[in-house]
């Protein structure tokens, strides 16, 4: 076996996994997966912008934990990646020269690993957004696939499309036939010798923790920030103050900045009022402006939707809990959008019986869900035909989707342009063997059984 390392740092928090793949199988497909992974303690590098060393140091627990995972004998040869995602790109708009030292210190504490490290860098919206579709396409054969005789096949079948939700922004990306109306969207990729046309977006800000952080500021904003704001998304029940420096860290809310000191504290109360919540979340998106044929929000381009979906990260999270918790159907955008008025309406005690383990994201679900269902439906245009096209999953078969195991997949060159040189693997000798020796076995079977029924005729006459 093989193996590859990726450190996806991502902007709430950091996860490492480890793929294993066998070592004569590189060209092919369908063999690389998770062997471990490991969530690193405490929040996304990023946020250790205050103390760059420290970022470095919270991987050492995981970085421990791989040199265990992986065999004493394999460390040399085994790759070792660190991207990052939203959270750096935000802290690197922020301040460069920060964003650099967290990214120097990272690499720092990668070097003294006996891996073959190659490198630590932020990754673009649109390479977390393509390679997270290469992943779920990979994981799911939709490239290629093994036959029964084991010979390596393109199997007709179309590619999913894939929607990430992260901590800092969110990313739609899909396979279309339609006419890209902004170069920047467009993708085209060539594997194992089928040309791909992708269209691909990122939103940055739109992540579920920034996306909470501005509906804040808009709260604050409509009531002139009073030293106690009331909060529709949040249950009755529930109040909690907060410094302003908390809401306005961030570059998506920085310009709505208010002039009072950053060390003012404001007191929010929750209201559970479903409506009101929507009007404010609604808010977060621009449904006017397009200088384009057609766009999702914001002014961005978006072919219409088409063929089937998978939905993962926050997007997964979220419906699971509706589904698991609220014990509600998510079959079509009218049920995300009554679960979530469901939730909202649901009083803070009655949550905390339901779901107790998720104290701490649990006076949130309200707005995450509407948010959800605003992007899908409103944002994102699918409707009661498509969105039954979506599946919300954490996981193919064992191995996490993500953009991890496409990115690892790209820089290790294990996902060629050509056609692989050998498409029949090494099983296709043993399926030949096997098939001679049942027809032989078949056939001295027949004269057997013939010869028997024979003698057993001529004993009778």
């Amino acid at each position: 076996l093989q193996y590859g390392i990726v450190l996806d740092a991502g902007s709430s928090h950091t996860a490492m996994f480890v793929y294993k793949w066998p070592a004569d199988k590189e060209n092919d497909t369908g063999v690389v997966s998770e062997h471990s992974m490991c969530d690193v303690e405490g929040p996304g590098i990023s946020s250790y912008s205050s103390n760059p060393p420290a970022a470095g140091t919270s991987l050492e627990h995981c970085l421990n934990q791989a040199l265990r995972d992986v065999p004493k004998e394999k460390h040399v040869g085994t790759p070792l990646y660190l991207g990052a995602t939203a959270g750096m790109r935000l802290l690197n708009i922020a301040d460069p020269q920060v964003s650099d030292a967290v990214l120097r210190a990272v690499t720092a504490t990668l070097k003294t690993y006996p891996f073959d490290f190659r490198g630590a860098k932020i990754l673009s919206g649109e390479e977390e957004g393509v390679f997270g579709w290469v992943t779920a396409n990979y994981l799911l054969e939709n490239f290629i696939k093994r036959g029964w005789l084991g010979e390596w096949i393109q199997p007709q079948k179309k590619t999913l499309g894939a929607m990430d939700f992260g901590g800092a922004s969110t990313q739609i990306t899909f396979e279309t036939r339609d006419t890209i109306e902004n170069p920047r969207n467009e993708v085209m990729m060539k594997l194992y010798g089928k040309a791909y046309k992708v269209y691909t977006h990122s939103f940055l800000c739109y992540g579920r923790d920034q996306v909470l952080k501005r509906l804040l500021s808009k709260l604050l904003q409509a009531e002139s920030y009073q030293e106690t704001v009331s909060h529709p998304c949040w249950p009755m029940g529930y109040n909690k103050s907060l410094l302003l420096s908390s809401i306005y860290d961030s570059p998506c809310t920085e310009t709505e900045r208010p002039s009072l000191a950053f060390n003012t504290t404001v007191t929010l109360v929750g209201t559970g009022n479903g409506n009101l919540c929507t009007l404010h979340v609604s808010k977060l998106f621009d449904f006017t402006n397009c200088s384009f044929s057609h766009c999702s929000f914001d002014g961005v381009f978006q072919p219409k939707v088409s063929g089937n979906f998978i939905a993962f990260s926050a997007f997964f999270y979220t419906v699971d809990f509706i589904q698991t918790v609220m014990g509600r159907p998510v079959h079509l955008p009218s049920d995300l959008k009554d679960a979530a008025e469901t939730i909202c309406a649901t009083n803070w005690s009655e949550l905390l019986q339901k779901a107790s383990k998720l104290e701490k994201r649990l006076p949130d679900y309200c707005a995450v869900s509407t948010f959800v269902y605003l992007l899908t439906a409103k944002g994102y245009s699918f409707n009661n035909h498509s969105f039954p096209n979506i599946a919300f999953q954490k996981k193919a078969g064992e191995t996490s989707i993500g953009w991890a195991l496409g990115y690892m997949l790209n820089l290790t060159n294990m996902i060629p342009a050509e056609k692989p040189s050998s498409h029949k693997s090494m099983l296709y000798n043993y399926w030949v063997i096997l098939i001679l020796l049942f027809v032989v076995t078949t056939l001295i079977s027949l004269v057997t059984a013939i010869c028997l029924l024979r003698h057993s005729k001529s004993s009778i006459i």
